[in-house]
């Protein structure tokens, strides 16, 4: 059994989406003082490695503490769309490579290759999108959720948040976002793990995310 760590450290100079804050990690009591070590965090719910709850966008919709814990664990199938040149968008080419094993998961995982970029201007560029007809097939197929080692599920560009709204609006599901270091997963077929933080009313949380391979 290997276990990969899919989730980006959490740091106060880490990338983060454009206009939100960064992280403040500030230690609160020392050892020579109170005789332990503890860190005030100041985090937005939607930085590093992360879940979008269908209640990220709309108010009436669920938030994670209500998803059943069933929902963030599952088989994953990893899609390789490292091909793509920037500005591409995902088709149904990618998942017709094995349809059969994309109709059984229950989370899709696309790996664009665009990890490598984390931490630099152009991991906020013209990444790799899902094109209208694949948002349809997951919609259609009710997947647990779906996952990219992208900052977002939308270009940066799109400011009305098209494919984020059409897949919570009609389904259940989570997105998963920043994902890291997928090119470490050698096998299309793994258990996957995003166990978000839980907190009252989370439209959005910080996940710790493994890949379990058997």
């Amino acid at each position: 059994m290997k276990i990969i760590d899919l989730t980006h450290t959490i740091s106060e100079d880490m990338s983060v989406y454009p206009g939100t804050e960064q992280p403040k990690l500030k230690t609160i009591n020392i050892y020579e003082q109170q005789g332990f070590k503890e860190t005030l965090i100041n985090i937005f719910s939607h930085t590093g490695t992360h879940m979008d709850a269908p209640a990220h966008l709309y108010a009436d919709k669920k938030t994670l503490d209500k998803f059943h814990i069933s929902q963030f664990v599952g088989t994953a199938f990893m899609i390789d769309c490292t091909d793509l040149c920037d500005d591409n968008m995902i088709t149904m080419k990618y998942i017709n490579q094995d349809i059969k094993k994309a109709d059984k998961a229950e989370f899709l995982i696309f790996r664009t290759g665009w990890g490598k970029y984390w931490g630099t201007d152009q991991y906020y560029g013209d990444y790799p999108c899902l094109d209208k007809e694949v948002v349809e097939y997951i919609i259609h197929t009710h997947k647990k959720g779906i996952g990219f080692d992208t900052i977002s599920v939308d270009p940066i560009i799109d400011e009305n948040f098209t494919a984020h709204k059409k897949l919570l609006a009609e389904n259940e599901i989570v997105i998963i976002e920043n994902l890291a270091n997928l090119n470490e997963i050698k096998t299309d077929l793994f258990t996957l793990f995003a166990l978000p933080l839980k907190y009252e009313n989370s439209d959005g949380a910080p996940i710790r995310a493994i890949a379990l391979i058997k």
